[in-house]
């Protein structure tokens, strides 16, 4: 009876704390939405023009939703509403979005490696796109042919797919793929491509195309446009909404292989569908960031 009692009352109990958990959850993603957009509307402010915060404000305010606060002239027209829609905060858009879609990537491919340490770089993913538009800018693909002005995104993306289709190839080799071997065949492609990329850097006779290859390395959002936004908005928006709904799997890979297979759930296509879907996500946003 005294057992019964323990049971009985620890359920209510094992209720609230769950309901308490969900709020809690619910109250952080609220606040750091707020932050989000609070740090957005602050960000557009700085820079080599220093615009007032509260007018940064307004301004996005009125361009967003058409309410008006203050003089109409200053919401509409002149040189700091150009310097905030046109250029600043596009921008911020985009690493927004970018550094979504990048956290997204590696918390994926940590729970399908089950290591904590895992993005698309240690992963091999990043180095590919790096070694694809090294190749495009020295070699001369990216600025001829059909591809035009667009074929250093393009080989930065194939450079990202490639690598890896080539990890998942070497962590297929001799039988299962295991988290262990993708991590290893992910650090032998980074090795590799970086390899390949400074081979090519080493040997090219083009002081303006090594500079642009270290300049497109560090990254940059200079060149972010509302024209380029749709795409990697749609794309990481698309991809959250995906790998939620592959909350099940998702947490198969944490419990492990052996767990797993007592739930019926196959891992390794799950895997290779995870890393084929992340690498293209990553191939997408990295000509973005160039």
């Amino acid at each position: 009876m005294n057992v019964m009692r323990t049971e009985i009352a620890a359920q209510p109990a094992s209720k609230q704390s769950i309901i308490s958990s969900r709020y809690g959850f619910t109250a952080v993603i609220v606040v750091l939405l707020i932050v989000t957009v609070l740090s957005a509307g602050a960000a557009v402010s700085f820079g080599q023009v220093e615009i007032p915060v509260s007018q940064s404000y307004r301004i996005l305010l009125h361009q967003i939703t058409g309410i008006q606060i203050g003089n109409v002239q200053d919401l509409t027209s002149g040189s700091f509403v150009d310097i905030i829609w046109k250029i600043r905060f596009p921008r911020v858009l985009m690493a927004l979005f970018i550094g979504a879609g990048l956290t997204l990537c590696g918390t994926i491919m940590q729970a399908a490696v089950q290591n904590p340490l895992a993005d698309p770089y240690i992963l091999g993913i990043s180095s590919g796109g790096s070694l694809g538009a090294t190749f495009a800018i020295l070699i001369g693909f990216g600025t001829m042919g059909i591809l035009g002005q667009t074929g250093v995104a393009f080989w930065a993306f194939a450079g990202a797919v490639g690598a890896s289709l080539l990890v998942l190839l070497l962590a297929n080799a001799g039988g299962k793929m295991t988290s262990v071997k993708l991590v290893l065949a992910g650090m032998v492609i980074n090795a590799l491509c970086t390899a390949f990329a400074n081979f090519i850097v080493y040997f090219a006779n083009n002081a303006e195309g090594i500079k642009t290859v270290t300049f497109w390395t560090m990254g940059s959002l200079a060149a972010s446009s509302w024209d380029k936004l749709p795409l990697i908005a749609v794309s990481v928006t698309l991809a959250a909404a995906f790998f939620l709904m592959q909350f099940r799997a998702l947490n198969a890979m944490l419990l492990g292989d052996e767990a797993a297979v007592t739930l019926g759930i196959s891992l390794g296509a799950y895997r290779k569908a995870y890393m084929i879907l992340t690498a293209l996500i990553t191939g997408i946003m990295s000509p973005a960031a160039e």
